[in-house]
């Protein structure tokens, strides 16, 4: 055993953890999943019940929340707000069951009752009443003193500011979640995450105005300090809250033994896509007060309650709708519509259904029950289909046979490779003869590897196409600006801005135009290959005259998919007159010849995270113009690894282990003498 090792370790977790505590609670920007944190937090904790002499105080064993944010004044509770452990599977329930008939010295028959209710993904709350009157309301802090946001709370309609109630207790503090509901965060979405992070922001707002205007919702489920409640239970707690004017979680149930939970738990889990709030697991209590005084706490936790988190990284939800998407090169994707769900952090109300073969194979239809996954940043997809909830009405689902956007027939093309159909449906037009196909294309040619154009993003795209004020890639150098300065949203200096970012990519590098044209199967790198082999934009543009495009198989690197693509580009009458125009309009560099004797030779890179102002592809290829080389994965034989913005962890933990070097941006381009 090496112990100073081991404390390392133990240390580098410590601090990563309260990294992801400052993002989650203080930043209301959660860098890392649920899944994520939760296996780091259970890393932690093993490595303390394994090894005697860790300690720290800031560990998630000793540890409640995140110290209040200097926004707000701090006020102390009056009883700690504790967390709650977590179990994880049927295994950690049965535990946690087992530990509390050990401590209460009963027979392994005894039943407990405990009051369960689904743990809404919120932001918890303490409000405090004396004689019936709402003095204060606090955050839970680090769950010694929280802060005070009192004003803010006063704004949630669903909290009560006086209670008249006889039985209403001369002093409490009313525990509960603050939270927004799913179908108000629908416009809420593009500035949040998740719903959880859109009540954690708007409900510590500096300005209780603002707070004001965000839809937030409240449900009691607690208690901390009190004086002259009297009720013996749990359960009939949540009864008198209902009758004080509280909303409580309306899936509350009593429930005696672990099976029974288990039972519960599945069957929530079932309609969590149909409840129209977050919720990440479900929360058991032992039901009678006196037992859990008996019980009490240990370090941060009550012995006597416990949170049965959900699978982070799948979900149940309903398909409402299937639709079909086409992209740059005529592919039909369809895409699930689904009952906005929590995975791992994130609402998600799309998965893909990857082809045709996929939806057949899987038999998936319009109204079924679905297992969704979502692993780290993968596009969500479905696992698999739940028969016993198919309604029997529903219908098999028919793929178009043709292009929903122009009418074309959709074909499945014969793969000279694989001697077999391809998996994915085509328009058969796969030009600018089909609306989509065009609007895919146009994103693609001005995206930021292609040609770049700062502030001509998507939305710009389909905006300026529904106004016809392009069509085709030519006719974004030809904009007419007097009539963009008219539009919604536009003004005199936006639209020099965006005349400034077009003049600017008129002078343009071969190998990124041929790129930016979107050619099935040219990628990047293929551009690359093709262009250091003609070296210049007419000889590629000459291609169709002299009808030699097998000479492309001389480049290594480019097969006979790549060739017949190329080919079917070149058959299409509109690609040659784009090709044409650009040509005119373009100030196109010839193919640089490689520097062999550059500033990076012989050196080897790699590249983590977003880069400020400057493109992944940019910076390729400043690597291979002098004379470096660009790797894909780190080993030994990567030199240096050039870190972006939220970056990926394991790739630098890899770098640091195996002692390569590491850059920023800057850094970076300042071993070729460049600034940016």
């Amino acid at each position: 055993m090496n112990k100073k090792k081991i404390q390392i370790e133990y240390s580098e977790k410590i601090s990563l953890i309260n990294k992801f505590n400052k993002y989650y609670y203080d930043d209301n920007n959660p860098e890392v999943s649920d899944q994520k944190y939760d296996e780091l937090k259970k890393e932690i904790l093993l490595l303390e019940s394994k090894y005697s002499f860790l300690k720290s105080k800031k560990s998630p064993s000793k540890t409640i929340g995140f110290k209040p944010s200097k926004n707000f004044q701090k006020s102390q509770h009056k009883v700690p707000m504790l967390s709650l452990a977590n179990a994880f599977s049927e295994d950690d329930l049965l535990n946690f069951e087992k530990r509390i008939i050990n401590f209460i010295s009963e027979e392994d028959s005894f039943k407990i009752s405990y009051s369960t209710e689904p743990k809404i993904d919120g932001i918890s709350a303490s409000l405090i009443y004396k004689n019936g009157n709402l003095i204060k309301g606090l955050s839970r802090g680090d769950g010694k003193e929280g802060e005070d946001i009192t004003a803010n709370i006063l704004t949630i309609k669903d909290i009560p500011k006086k209670i008249l109630k006889k039985n209403f207790p001369e002093e409490i503090d009313i525990r509960g979640e603050v939270f927004i509901q799913n179908s108000d965060f629908q416009i809420l979405k593009e500035k949040f995450a998740n719903p959880r992070n859109a009540a954690s922001g708007s409900l510590r707002q500096k300005n209780p105005d603002d707070t004001s205007k965000i839809p937030l919702k409240f449900i009691a489920y607690t208690f901390g300090y009190q004086q002259g409640l009297k009720v013996e239970n749990q359960f009939e707690f949540l009864k008198n809250l209902t009758e004080w004017g509280f909303k409580t979680n309306p899936f509350n149930k009593l429930i005696t033994g672990v099976k029974n939970l288990l039972i519960n738990y599945n069957e929530i889990e079932k309609k969590r896509s149909e409840i129209d709030f977050d919720i990440d697991g479900i929360v058991y209590k032992i039901n009678d007060f006196k037992l859990q005084k008996r019980l009490g706490n240990v370090a941060n936790a009550p012995r006597w309650a416990i949170a049965h988190k959900f699978s982070s990284n799948k979900a149940i939800s309903v398909i409402k709708n299937i639709e079909i998407q086409i992209g740059r090169t005529g592919a039909l994707t369809p895409v699930a519509k689904i009952m906005p769900i929590n995975i791992g952090g994130v609402l998600v109300s799309n998965a893909t259904l990857h082809n045709e073969d996929e939806i057949d194979r899987k038999d998936i239809r319009i109204g079924d029950t679905v297992t969704i996954e979502r692993a780290g940043d993968v596009i969500p997809h479905i696992l698999s289909v739940d028969l016993k909830k198919r309604l029997k009405d529903i219908k098999k689902f028919i793929f178009p046979k043709n292009c929903p956007s122009c009418g074309s027939k959709t074909i499945k093309e014969f793969n000279i490779i694989t001697k077999k159909n391809d998996a994915v449906r085509r328009c058969a037009s796969e030009g600018y003869e089909c609306k989509k196909v065009s609007i895919e294309k146009l994103k693609h040619f001005v995206s930021k590897d292609a040609l770049n154009i700062d502030g001509f993003g998507k939305k710009i795209v389909e905006n300026f196409y529904k106004l016809k004020l392009i069509k085709l890639p030519q006719d974004i150098f030809k904009l007419d600006f007097e009539i963009i300065e008219k539009l919604e949203g536009w003004g005199k200096l936006s639209v020099e801005n965006l005349k400034y970012a077009i003049n600017e990519k008129k002078n343009i590098s071969i190998e990124r135009l041929i790129y930016s044209l979107g050619i099935r199967h040219i990628g990047l790198e293929n551009a690359k290959l093709i262009s250091k082999y003609y070296k210049s934009f007419s000889k590629f543009k000459d291609l169709p005259k002299n009808e030699k495009y097998n000479e492309l198989l001389n480049i290594d690197g480019i097969g006979e998919t790549q060739v017949n693509s190329v080919k079917n580009f070149f058959s299409n009458k509109i690609n040659l007159n784009i090709l044409d125009q650009l040509e005119m309009i373009l100030n196109i560099k010839n193919a640089k010849e490689d520097n062999k004797n550059g500033k990076l030779k012989d050196k080897t890179f790699m590249i983590t995270g977003k880069l400020n102002g400057i493109s992944r592809a940019e910076v390729k290829l400043l690597i291979e113009e002098n004379a470096g080389t660009n790797v894909s994965s780190i080993s030994e034989k990567l030199n240096y690894l050039i870190i972006g913005e939220k970056p990926t962890k394991r790739k630098i933990e890899a770098a640091k282990n195996l002692k390569i070097m590491t850059l920023d941006q800057k850094q970076f381009l300042k071993l070729l003498n460049k600034t940016g």
